[in-house]
């Protein structure tokens, strides 16, 4: 059995519905809610890099480094921002976020 761009594409909708629910659902937890966002971006890469190899160029893969790289980003960030604001509050809830402002 040959996996053809069906195949991937269907993994990528599998792992982006994922992660759509996984922040519509859980609304408590912040690094739950991190977590889907990272199968969000994953889907988009295997959708990235799934049409480079079906069109024959390089394109999509170079933008799913890219894409990557801001993953990356973003999660050192945003567990940065997680540590520092657990150490002030004690608590890590969606609800007090907003406490932030100002």
């Amino acid at each position: 059995m040959e996996l053809t761009l069906t195949h991937y594409l269907a993994l990528s909708a599998a792992l982006f519905t994922i992660g759509v629910f996984g922040i519509f659902v859980n609304r408590k937890n912040i690094i739950v809610i991190l977590m889907a966002l990272e199968l969000l971006l994953l889907s988009v890469n295997i959708n990235l890099v799934a049409f480079a190899v079906f069109n024959g160029t390089v394109i999509g893969q170079i933008f799913a480094m890219l894409v990557l790289t801001v993953a990356a980003a973003e999660a050192a960030v945003g567990l940065a921002i997680l540590v520092v604001y657990f150490r002030n509050r004690g608590d890590i809830a969606v609800e007090d976020v907003n406490l932030m402002r100002g």
